[in-house]
């Protein structure tokens, strides 16, 4: 018997098109596109067709390029942010491959700068960010439950529970879950 193929996830595909819409926006080509961010044809080709889930690390790299941060994408394919967003309506969005759980708390919005976002890692979780997605970028992480380890540069910052690392992001940073229980954070975003 043959097996059906699964639908792709509806925020998948969503996604899809964004990156489809904007890499025409920009008039590059898949090829220019790869050579801008690092990232083969054939990955943003089954990303932008929705053929595959983009992790978290491919997000970070098209969002370098595009200048956006993650919040500013996810949030380009929802609908206009309202002022006060009800936690059932906060997008949620996975990484089933690292293990990230990323819920947009405050999505961004055009006429402000700061956002905040509750992240989830799994034990063992590890990625890495080869460049932030705006160069600047100012980062508060408060670490709710659990402990996270954040590189930035050649430093690693162990951040417990209670703790906050405050840092502006202009090169590559590392978010690594060394506790057995994962952790969970709130990191709030405030752009250039």
């Amino acid at each position: 018997m043959k097996q059906q193929e699964a639908a792709p996830d509806p925020v998948d595909v969503r996604l899809g098109a964004r990156l489809a819409e904007l890499r025409a926006e920009h008039g590059w080509s898949l090829g220019e596109l790869a050579e801008r961010s690092g990232v083969s044809r054939s990955t943003l080709s089954r990303a932008e067709r929705a053929e595959t889930s983009p992790t978290a690390s491919l997000l970070n790299r098209l969002c370098s390029v595009y200048g956006r941060t993650m919040s500013q994408l996810l949030s380009e394919i929802e609908a206009e942010p309202a002022p006060v967003v009800r936690a059932a309506d906060q997008p949620v969005w996975r990484d089933k491959a690292s293990g990230f759980v990323r819920r947009s708390v405050s999505p961004p919005h055009a006429g402000l700068r700061g956002e905040l976002v509750e992240g989830r890692l799994t034990a063992g979780a590890d990625i890495p960010y080869d460049r932030p997605p705006v160069p600047g970028l100012e980062q508060h992480i408060w670490v709710l439950e659990g402990a996270l380890a954040v590189t930035v540069g050649d430093t690693e910052h162990l951040v417990g529970e209670g703790d906050c690392l405050r840092l502006r992001v202009w090169g590559p940073t590392r978010f690594r879950c060394p506790n057995p229980d994962g952790v969970r954070y709130v990191l709030a975003v405030v752009r250039p």
